[in-house]
């Protein structure tokens, strides 16, 4: 999941930047982009290992109802 997150906040920061290289300016959409590298990666990490963690006491669960 944090691999995702690099990818997607890779995508999103060089996309608002050549939007930001066709208009009048830079602007704080370019700042919050690349910003986006570091937080994007954190979030999906973060979720990833809640998922991972409700699915293991979801499966203990299961398990000790079938021993």
């Amino acid at each position: 999941m944090t691999f995702l997150g690099v990818f997607l906040g890779l995508l999103y920061s060089f996309g608002g930047l050549i939007v930001d290289l066709l208009t009048v300016g830079l602007n704080w959409g370019t700042a919050m982009a690349f910003g986006a590298l570091i937080i994007m990666p954190i979030a999906f990490g973060t979720v990833g290992f809640i998922c991972g963690l409700i699915s293991h006491l979801i499966m203990s669960f299961i398990k000790k109802l079938l021993a």
